[in-house]
């Protein structure tokens, strides 16, 4: 028997991975003077959280070290259970080195146990939608092998798109070039972003102004949704006026679209900031970004 397992970046709610049956590791984040673990809503304080934000506070995430992994995987080996953890992107982070140490001295421990990890090479409700496709899969009795042969093909199905207020904070986190982020931030421009296939941050595309970026967000939804038995998240980072807003623009056009309303939890939040808006949802591909460079991209005059 196996223990489907993922992380709070997944950002699925915790009341809905209860629902799926599905644990969670709680990720480690840092402001005000006191470190936390996300637990996907259940205690956490957004209101505090983005008020430091917006105050000038620079929150910081932490990488989990090996005696964590140690002590969160070895639970389920010592009870005699396999894991299957359907991760955030590896790309983003340099916890999952950690993780290989200490899944190699487990397996010394417990050779007949595995820990299978799938890397969806996406984040937040990007990574939660495959934790959402693993959990229906299993509920169908497949094996973990069958599952991941599944997310191969799904993970290429998911469409992220997503903007931010302030580019300074992926560049801070280093997900966006300091070239990147002056020139946007100069000129005033909202890029579209989006995870790429190697499971890093890429430019979309340029849009000028938040609410050209917000109703670009509700065509990307409305012109490639394909799957409408996922749900399509609507995210915002402590905006809800524009995240409600960016929802019924694509109800108008999508009635068929299930959509979730969801706030960005605070270890995105980290990285993204205060005012993030982003749309996530099943289409036939996943985005691939412009073959400009980022650079080049935001400083293309207005």
């Amino acid at each position: 028997m196996s223990v489907l397992l993922c992380d709070s970046n997944c950002e699925l709610w915790f009341t809905r991975l209860r629902e799926l049956h599905v644990d969670f590791i709680p990720m480690p984040y840092f402001y005000q003077d006191t470190q936390y673990a996300y637990d996907l809503g259940e205690n956490t304080d957004f209101a505090a959280f983005y008020s430091a934000v917006r105050g000038g506070n620079i929150p910081k995430t932490m990488a989990l070290n090996p005696e964590d992994y140690k002590e969160i995987i070895g639970k389920y080996f010592e009870r005699g259970e396999d894991v299957l953890y359907v991760s955030f992107s590896h790309t983003m982070s340099g916890t999952f080195s950690y993780l290989d140490i200490a899944l190699k001295e487990l397996k010394e421990r417990y050779p007949e146990r595995n820990c299978r990890v799938f890397d969806t090479g996406s984040i937040s409700i990007g990574t939660g939608l495959q934790v959402l496709a693993a959990a229906r899969q299993k509920e169908m009795g497949k094996s973990d092998e069958e599952i991941i042969a599944f997310l191969n093909d799904f993970t290429n199905k998911v469409c992220v798109y997503f903007t931010v207020n302030d580019l300074m904070h992926l560049k801070r986190g280093g997900r966006l070039s300091a070239a990147t982020a002056v020139a946007g931030t100069i000129l005033g421009i909202k890029p579209i972003l989006t995870t790429n296939a190697k499971g890093g941050l890429d430019v979309y595309e340029k849009s000028n102004g938040r609410k050209r970026s917000i109703r670009t967000l509700a065509d990307k939804v409305v012109k490639e949704l394909t799957d409408v038995s996922y749900p399509v998240y609507v995210l915002d980072a402590d905006c809800k006026e524009e995240g409600d807003l960016l929802a019924e623009m694509i109800r108008e056009k999508r009635p068929d679209a299930q959509i979730v309303r969801q706030i960005v939890g605070p270890v995105i939040g980290s990285h993204a900031g205060a005012g993030t808006l982003g749309v996530v949802f099943i289409g036939d591909k996943r985005p691939v970004a412009l073959e400009k460079t980022a650079e080049e991209e935001c400083a293309v005059s207005r």
